[in-house]
């Protein structure tokens, strides 16, 4: 049998500080990180989004002549340098009927005339 040398013990290195002394020294190597991270694209500001409403998708009918005035009055808006789409005329329709008094909302649901429900004759959906 061979004898082998024992190594001499190594001397006791003191224990690392536990982990909350440590994280000072942590923190004051990540600022030199930083400087970095500041070269890359600046991060937008945050900006508060609106909540979202839910959407109703809903159809109907409308006489020729009324669906006229419509195309007209999304003219008229492009002409005055705001391009609109048909569902934000009707929508801007209900916020005005929604704002007359009773007398006047009256006034103007009398002027217009009730049709009957469903889809005329005559128009396919092919």
């Amino acid at each position: 049998m061979t004898m082998q040398k024992k190594t001499p013990p190594k001397p006791r290195v003191e224990a690392k500080a536990p982990a909350a002394k440590r994280a000072p020294a942590r923190a004051a190597a990540k600022p030199a990180a930083k400087p970095k991270a500041s070269k890359a694209a600046p991060v937008p500001p945050v900006v508060e989004s609106k909540p979202k409403h839910k959407l109703v998708r809903d159809s109907f009918t409308i006489p020729k002549a009324e669906y006229a005035v419509l195309e007209g009055l999304k003219a008229r808006a492009a002409d005055l340098k705001r391009p609109t789409k048909k569902s934000e005329l009707l929508r801007a329709g209900i916020a005005a009927l929604n704002a007359m008094t009773d007398k006047a909302f009256l006034a103007a649901l009398s002027g217009v005339p009730s049709l009957k429900t469903g889809r005329p004759k005559g128009t396919r959906t092919e």
